[in-house]
């Protein structure tokens, strides 16, 4: 079966999201922020707003059984929903025009991540006119003659402790351009390349221990300490990394042995602008002008790793770090302007349909909130689980995440969303609040490694993997990762 084009499968949910908005009553939560100007808590609801004082005492009126402190602190910097006050609303059914102008809109509000894909695109643009990748695959390639495998474990054990530690996702755009040919020249096919850094990041989230914008985020919106828990997870990450990486490396060992077993087609691998650079010469000698140049490379992505995990840094100061390594390299290459503009523009030209991709996903969110549909979906899928079994609901909820991860895919926002709505539940069932904390996390991450409405289109779309071929290499995976999770989940609950 053949898929439609990534854009293609975003536009049809967005129509289809479009229909529901007509089928889903239109319902919202009100939403409780905390002004850190005024020291006060701001209530906002569909009709009307007011301000209360920002103590505890005004929490526990608001039935929200969160510290103070998680507010004042800024660890709960986003609006969060307020338990039992939801309210069905006057339809907003979003019409033709909605859905026509929703990608605009989301390309809009996407811009920031957009730019830094365009942006390094421009600078992987500017790295192969240097020579610098062909040199650098070409000592790489010899360094790890008969050890290629270690280039799938190392790649997807550190972008997963990058997801787990602090959020690593958007930014592992930025790897493709730089790690596909490294596996091409190893003997792998782009599904292992694509695999090792998605799915790192993917599962790493997944699995999240000290996730600012997972676990910590999640807890605080939940009224516990993020160390709750704590050690659970790590078991779950150990046990799901060794799953994933070993699932990696047999389909990996396969295709080394016989390429006809790959998902991928070849040609449509050669095709892609940096591949087809990086392959054309895998005999130049690393001068020490191309180390620099390397040098350079790899400083930005460590810059921004650190930046994001050490110095709260986000998409401005990360595009700013690629564009300003973009004219060191420049002038260490010795180009001319000319030659510099017109290879800068190239690379991110070819960037350009993954940068439409990330904002027609973005169009989607745009249309359920215009809509009012997701406040109500979150409503009923709390409903459904009253006066289940522990075992049972913890599960159930397991699922319901996966459901919701459609809708939502950012695990920040899934968390300040449904936290305060779904953890006290958590109570009448007699389990702990951190095994919702897990069943979120576990529920959005997996899903998200599916997601079209998440990272994997744009993903694809780097590489040129059909959605469809994707599927087939993921759901064995998805089907064992989800047993694990389930199973994990149940042991937690008693």
């Amino acid at each position: 079966m053949k898929f439609p084009a990534a854009q293609s499968i975003l536009l049809i949910i967005a129509a289809l999201v479009t229909i529901l908005t007509w089928l889903i009553p239109a319902g919202s939560y009100n939403s409780l922020s905390y002004e850190a100007t005024s020291d006060q808590f701001s209530i906002q609801s569909q009709d009307s707003s007011y301000n209360l004082p920002a103590t505890q005492a005004s929490l526990e009126q608001l039935n929200i059984k969160i510290p103070l402190e998680k507010f004042t602190s800024g660890a709960i910097y986003k609006p969060i929903s307020i338990p039992n006050t939801y309210q069905q609303l006057p339809s907003q059914p979003q019409g033709v025009i909605d859905f026509l102008s929703a990608p605009i809109k989301g390309i809009i509000e996407a811009a920031d991540i957009i730019f830094l894909v365009l942006i390094i695109g421009g600078m992987i643009g500017i790295m192969n006119v240097t020579g610098a990748f062909n040199a650098g695959m070409s000592w790489l390639s010899k360094a790890l003659k008969g050890r290629e495998f270690l280039l799938i474990i190392f790649t997807t054990l550190l972008i997963s402790l990058g997801g787990s530690t602090f959020g690593l996702a958007e930014e592992t755009l930025a790897f493709y351009p730089i790690l596909i040919p490294i596996f091409i020249a190893a003997g792998y096919d782009s599904m292992v390349g694509l695999a090792s850094i998605f799915l790192g990041s993917a599962i790493g989230v997944m699995c999240s221990t000290v996730n600012p914008f997972a676990t910590i985020i999640a807890s605080d919106a939940a009224g516990i300490s993020w160390t709750s828990g704590l050690e659970g997870r790590v078991i779950i990450y150990v046990v799901c990394m060794a799953v994933t990486i070993a699932y990696i490396l047999i389909y990996a060992r396969n295709v080394k042995r016989n390429p006809k077993k790959s998902l991928v087609d070849a040609s449509t691998t050669k095709s892609l602008s940096y591949i087809n650079e990086a392959s054309k010469d895998n005999d130049i000698p690393l001068t020490l002008r191309l180390r620099a140049i390397l040098l350079v490379f790899t400083a930005c992505f460590v810059i921004m790793i650190m930046g994001v995990s050490q110095w709260d840094w986000w998409f401005v100061e990360m595009t700013t770090v690629f564009f300003a390594g973009s004219i060191v390299i420049g002038f260490i290459a010795k180009m001319k302007e000319s030659a510099f503009i017109n290879s800068f523009i190239q690379g991110a030209g070819d960037l350009l349909g993954v940068a439409f991709i990330i904002g027609l996903a973005r169009g989607i969110t745009i249309l359920m909130t215009d809509g009012l549909i997701s406040d109500s979906i979150l409503f009923y899928a709390s409903e459904f689980t009253t006066g289940m079994n522990k075992g049972v609901f913890v599960n159930v909820l397991f699922f319901i995440y996966q459901g919701l991860t459609f809708f939502i895919p950012s695990s920040s926002g899934m968390a300040v969303l449904t936290m305060p709505i779904l953890s006290p539940l958590a109570d009448n069932v007699n389990i702990g609040r951190e095994v919702i904390v897990n069943a979120y996390q576990l529920g959005n991450g997996l899903f998200n490694s599916v997601s079209p409405t998440g990272l994997v289109l744009a993903s694809l779309g780097l590489v040129k993997i059909g959605y469809e071929k994707y599927l087939k290499f993921m759901l064995p995976l998805y089907a064992i990762l989800a047993l694990i999770g389930m199973v994990f989940l149940t042991i937690l609950s008693y």
